[in-house]
């Protein structure tokens, strides 16, 4: 199919987690922000917990640790063999847990050619939205838009681009809520899940291929975050590309919002079956590949639960 032309959560600076330097485009009005990893270990235990409905004593009679233990956990403080047996009660990846609450997992992907990460605040946390463009290509494609457009329209107007497209991850408003605004500014067609429509969006489904400005597209199923979640393939750039919204993070996932199982899933045969040297590009937080999430995150390493 082809188309006419016409970010769970980071948190900003406050002396806190920020360990990872990875390049992003900011508007300028958006400074000083390091872009650390969306989740600590605190945040992959209670995503796990709220998933299967395992509350604070059933983790406590699955672990044998102590309620202050399990608190301490959720907050991402503990001894490593206290977030080992965590893992374990959870389905998680022990080694992986106990590595992410040391601060021992940095990806450190640099931001590939023909790639813009544009990060925008959305209260108190970051969003990330992207706009990718071919080789020589005139045009760009937009993916998700976080909270404003300037500074996507930046990134075309640095590089003198048009926007052929906007594809959406999902719905939710830190994701859409500069759609209106872009779409209006550059008059590009906007693309969203079959299940979470979107005013003036055409509907997408999984397994639809689309030939934009040189880069071909194709439709993943990512639910479980939300209903209609949907990740986009990218080809055409110098390195295979994924971007995913909430359906991976560095080190966790969204979260499964509408489904945890479903989520586990689609991550699992949608994401994880692509390519190792696959960049994944996540609605928050740093990039990171597909050989680096089947090592490193809690919910898929080699020791969580199938």
């Amino acid at each position: 199919m082809s188309c006419a032309a016409g970010a769970a959560r980071a948190r900003l600076p406050s002396g806190g987690r920020a360990r990872l330097h990875v390049a992003i485009a900011r508007p300028p009005w958006f400074h000083g922000a390091m872009v650390e990893l969306e989740d600590h270990a605190g945040d992959v235990v209670r995503k796990a917990m709220f998933g299967l409905g395992v509350g604070m004593h059933a983790l406590v009679a699955r672990t044998g640790l102590s309620l202050p233990a399990i608190a301490a956990l959720r907050d991402g403080r503990g001894a490593p063999a206290d977030f080992a047996a965590a893992a374990a009660a959870l389905g998680l990846d022990g080694p992986a847990l106990v590595a992410l609450a040391a601060g021992g997992y940095e990806p450190g992907v640099a931001v590939p050619e023909g790639l813009a990460v544009v990060s925008t605040p959305h209260g108190e946390l970051v969003v990330n939205a992207y706009m990718a463009w071919a080789p020589g290509a005139t045009q760009a494609v937009a993916f998700d838009t976080g909270t404003d457009a300037r500074p996507l329209l930046a990134v075309l107007a640095a590089r003198g681009l048009g926007l052929a497209a906007v594809f959406v991850t999902h719905g939710h408003r830190d994701h859409v809520g500069a759609a209106s605004a872009l779409i209006e500014a550059t008059g590009a067609p906007l693309h969203a899940p079959a299940a979470e429509p979107q005013p003036g969006a055409s509907p997408v489904r999984p397994g639809e291929r689309f030939e934009v400005a040189g880069l071909v597209i194709e439709a993943l199923e990512t639910t479980g975050h939300t209903v209609g979640g949907t990740s986009y393939r990218v080809g055409g750039l110098g390195v295979p590309l994924v971007v995913v919204g909430d359906a991976l993070f560095a080190g966790s996932m969204g979260g499964g919002l509408a489904s945890y199982a479903d989520a586990l899933r689609t991550n699992r045969t949608a994401l994880l079956t692509l390519p190792p040297d696959t960049v994944v590009a996540p609605g928050h937080g740093p990039l990171t590949t597909i050989g680096l999430e089947r090592l490193h995150n809690p919910f898929f390493g080699p020791g969580a639960a199938p």
